[in-house]
């Protein structure tokens, strides 16, 4: 069946025992982000500004506008930043944001309530202290980003490094799989690859938490995710012209060995885990009992 849509991984191959893990939907993970409640707020204040702007008298326009501009902009930063925070805290093994999002998002509410109070003819002082002020106020409801590289102990920059990279393209190969099926509009087929992800992103905190196994999971999370995005891409194209249901059934199936096989890597990486441990609990008896 790969064969039949261009991809390089073959189902019959990797066809073990032992069920997916637990599907967890992207619809519940956005009602669990923390990017809502507050952070949406946030883009209603800027639109006040915008008010004045356009029915203010002619002077306040620039200052008016720029502060709707620097407060959409935070509104949207701090949004993406804790989107940012929560990828990092999800990740045994994480690089800090690469942008401050959230610390520029407090420096521009800043800029944005200044800006505001010399439109409204508050004076240089009074708009300046409203600035401070609200540019402290949003560091303090919404916290400053990642500083630092999350790592284990015993794991040094280099394993990180290649585990971030590994764990960044197995990411992008999914996010192709979901934009490709999106496209098809069916809720059943989105379920089905969420599914699939899940399970496939358990195989990824695996390799996070121990680097180690980076080895024995590398052709999962490059060589078997990239066939079968590119089975995935080959069956959108297909099955978005002609509705054949056993193309679709093809893709299923497709979409269930993978959910095995990686459910099996998993199992096989953590019971590897446990018997490295068991050894040496043995081997740390075997010492204690010599020296008593």
């Amino acid at each position: 069946m790969a064969e039949r849509y261009g991809g390089r991984f073959s189902p019959a191959n990797a066809r073990h025992e032992g069920p997916p893990g637990p599907p967890v939907s992207r619809w519940d993970r956005k009602r669990r982000s923390r990017a809502g409640g507050r952070s949406n707020i946030l883009f209603f204040l800027p639109f006040l500004f915008l008010w004045d702007a356009f029915l203010g008298p002619a002077q306040d326009f620039v200052p008016a506008f720029a502060a709707f501009a620097a407060l959409f902009l935070a509104a949207w930063l701090t949004r993406q930043g804790i989107l940012a925070e929560e990828a990092y805290d999800a990740r045994p093994v994480a690089k800090r944001p690469a942008i401050p999002r959230k610390i520029f998002a407090s420096v521009l509410t800043g800029a944005g309530l200044l800006a505001g109070g010399l439109a409204g003819d508050a004076g240089l002082l009074v708009a300046a202290a409203w600035g401070g002020i609200g540019g402290l106020l949003h560091l303090a409801a919404f916290g400053p980003d990642p500083l630092t590289d999350k790592i284990p102990d015993g794991v040094d920059g280099f394993q990180s490094d290649r585990v971030s990279r590994a764990v960044a393209e197995a990411e992008s190969h999914l996010t192709a799989m979901r934009e490709a099926v999106a496209r098809l509009r069916d809720p059943s087929l989105d379920r089905r690859l969420e599914t699939f992800a899940t399970t496939a992103r358990g195989l990824f905190r695996s390799v996070e938490a121990d680097p180690g196994d980076l080895t024995a999971a590398r052709r999962y999370l490059g060589v078997y995710l990239m066939g079968a995005r590119d089975a995935t891409l080959k069956f959108a194209d297909l099955y978005g012209r002609e509705r054949d249901p056993q193309v679709r059934a093809d893709y299923e199936r497709l979409l269930e060995d993978l959910g095995t096989s990686f459910a099996d890597r998993t199992r096989r990486l953590l019971q590897n885990d446990r018997a490295g441990l068991d050894l040496e609990i043995e081997v740390l008896r075997d010492r204690l009992g010599r020296e008593t």
